[in-house]
């Protein structure tokens, strides 16, 4: 099954699954590194549902919210990487800086949040609220970030003289 879509035409393949009386999940975020944190949030998010569909934010986004250096993996390996979990049934890349176009697009039952947020600084809150779903913090306490694990093995970004 083909997992990456644009979201136009995973707009069609959500409301069928929806019309099966399917819950939907969108979960979203760079997953420049893969690391547990990411994993445990994916995984509880699926479990809010039957469907997981993760917007995964592209390299020129990522470019804006991390500066330079960043992605670490491209965009195409980011894809292939999620693709490959059993536990993600679709993915759409965005370009804008937070998924509430997407949102508003697909209507998702649950849009799940790792747990640097909590259900009142989600910021998306709004949007969810204003169309009747729900916000489930997923993930279990913070453990990692790519940031910490790019320090961690010496990595810098271009131009950036810290650790």
């Amino acid at each position: 099954m083909k997992k990456l879509h644009a979201l136009k035409h995973l707009k069609e393949i959500i409301n069928r699954e929806k019309t099966k009386g399917k819950r939907i999940v969108l979960a979203n975020g760079c997953f420049d590194l893969i690391h547990v944190g990411h994993i445990r949030y994916l995984k509880e998010s699926k479990a809010q549902g039957d469907v997981l569909v993760v917007a995964l934010n592209s390299d020129s986004s990522i470019h804006k919210l991390k500066g330079k250096g960043r992605p670490i993996l491209n965009e195409e390996e980011r894809v292939e990487i999620i693709s490959s979990f059993y536990f993600v049934d679709y993915i759409t890349v965005f370009e804008e800086a937070n998924v509430e176009n997407i949102l508003l697009t697909l209507k998702p039952h649950v849009h799940a949040k790792g747990s640097d947020y909590t259900k009142e600084t989600v910021p998306e809150r709004e949007t969810v609220l204003s169309y009747g779903g729900e916000i489930a913090i997923t993930g279990g306490p913070k453990v990692k970030n790519t940031t910490e694990i790019s320090r961690k093995i010496g990595l810098k970004p271009e131009g950036n003289d810290s650790p």
